[in-house]
């Protein structure tokens, strides 16, 4: 019986020019709602925002010369820091651009962590690294970051939001009615996004993203013509001129921005790291089905990433744009459509990037219903945790050793819990601590205290 052939692209690989433009419209829309949302959180400009992200994803494939297939964007550990910053009274009576400029400069300066640590690796290699992040640390984080982000996908989900103001669009009487919309419109999203990855073949398959999220627009379309509920968002900028560029600004130098952004790099160090762990046992799994005589070593060019990593928030930082680091939105696109092609990336970049400067392009992607996001969201964040599971079964972590066990368990739980009792940012002594950078570094801590006096064992 003839083996089946296994469907799948390499980093390394070129799909057909219209494969290859649909495979990217599919990575640019996974991409848009998070680094949107840190654009609307933050403050920043959303045309700004989008198009630094395809400028860095660019300069990080340069960087690292397309061996890791990666998508830079802007990443929800800096909003608190970003938010803070922007809202505190130092800043208080400058404008928006003023307000921006200054954190652009602690933006700039948190690339310098990253790119540190890229360094220390290099120098001493991957094992340095993973005496600090093993699988036991780097697997509860990739799940902490998946799981903390559920509240997200399910508020999403049951959102009857026309704008970032939480507007309506339906009566009061007609509000029960709407949510119950809302959720038709997610359930079907989801529904069709999971069938289309399981049981499409082929090309198609490579698509759920956007043959998901399609059928929940269509869905809502009909909704809006039987029911006359309308849930498509109102872009910002509607009426607006066809083509213009983003608002860019230059960094203006304030130690105060360095000393509350820059300690947050710390925490997307862990974050990054478990994502090339992640691609790593993805890729030759993908290279192995194909017979591929390949290695693809990724996880030995973390240091590269490190380095490629901080020099994105560099370059997103200079134009305008908020701190990020690779996406495990776009990781989870990859691994569930098998398209880990770093051609397909570079040319979401680009695509990014003419998006930010064609208000119709913006403003289509705005106004689809947040319910059809928030569809989409739940497999996507979940397929982020599960991929955290999947390094530590890679790794073959023992889970009936104490030691791993009190590492994952608190890592669990000071994630999770700092994100559902105090919003994201748990307070601690005067301070308030991003819960993954704080579950990180406690988690780091407590392995290196752990490991004093033992030896590694040899086999």
């Amino acid at each position: 019986m003839e083996k089946k052939q296994t469907i799948g692209y390499l980093p390394d690989e070129t799909p057909q020019i219209w494969k290859l433009l649909l495979y990217a419209v599919q990575q640019v829309i996974v991409m848009f709602p998070a680094t949107v949302a840190v654009a609307l959180i933050t403050g920043f400009h959303i045309s700004t925002t989008i198009f630094a992200s395809g400028l860095a994803t660019i300069c990080f494939i340069l960087v690292t010369k397309g061996q890791i297939p990666l998508y830079y964007g802007s990443s929800f550990s800096y909003i608190a820091a970003i938010g803070s910053l922007m809202a505190s009274e130092t800043l208080a009576g400058l404008t928006l651009n003023e307000k921006i400029s200054i954190a652009q400069f602690g933006i700039i300066m948190s690339g310098l962590v990253s790119i540190a640590a890229g360094l220390i690796v290099n120098r001493f290699g991957r094992d340095s690294i993973e005496k600090v992040l093993p699988a036991t640390v780097t697997g509860p984080i990739a799940m902490v970051i998946g799981l903390t982000l559920a509240k997200n996908a399910i508020a999403d989900a049951t959102s009857i939001a026309i704008d970032t103001a939480g507007t309506v669009s339906v009566a009061e009487s007609q509000i029960a009615t709407a949510k119950n919309m809302a959720w038709i419109i997610s359930l079907v999203t989801l529904l069709a996004t999971i069938l289309f990855s399981v049981y499409l073949k082929g090309f198609l398959g490579q698509l759920p993203l956007i043959l998901g999220p399609l059928a929940g627009v269509i869905t809502a379309y009909i909704i809006q013509l039987t029911t006359g509920i309308d849930l498509f968002k109102v872009p910002p900028s509607a009426g607006a001129d066809i083509f213009a560029l983003p608002v860019f600004t230059l960094p203006k130098p304030s130690w105060f921005a360095v000393a509350a952004i820059m300690p947050i790099a710390i925490a997307t160090i862990p974050e990054s790291t478990a994502h090339v762990y992640q691609l790593d046992i993805y890729v030759n799994d993908l290279a192995k089905k194909k017979n591929s005589q390949k290695k693809y070593n990724i996880a030995d060019k973390l240091g590269l990433n490190l380095i490629g990593d901080g020099i994105g928030d560099m370059v997103s930082g200079f134009v305008g744009g908020p701190a990020g680091t690779n996406y495990g939105e776009n990781i989870s696109a990859m691994a569930i459509t098998k398209v880990f092609s770093v051609p397909v990336l570079f040319a979401a970049s680009i695509i990014a990037m003419i998006i930010a400067c064609f208000t119709p392009l913006i403003n289509a992607i705005y106004s689809i219903p947040v319910a059809v996001i928030g569809g989409l969201e739940i497999y996507l964040f979940g397929a982020i945790a599960a991929q955290g599971i999947a390094i530590m079964l890679e790794k073959k972590v023992d889970l009936f050793s104490s030691k791993n066990i009190a590492v994952i368990a608190t890592i669990m739980i000071i994630g999770l819990g700092g994100q559902y009792e105090f919003g994201g940012n748990i307070p601690f002594f005067g301070m308030q601590v991003p819960c993954v950078a704080g579950a990180a570094i406690f988690g780091i801590f407590l392995n290196l205290l752990l490991s004093i006096g033992t030896k590694k064992n040899k086999t």
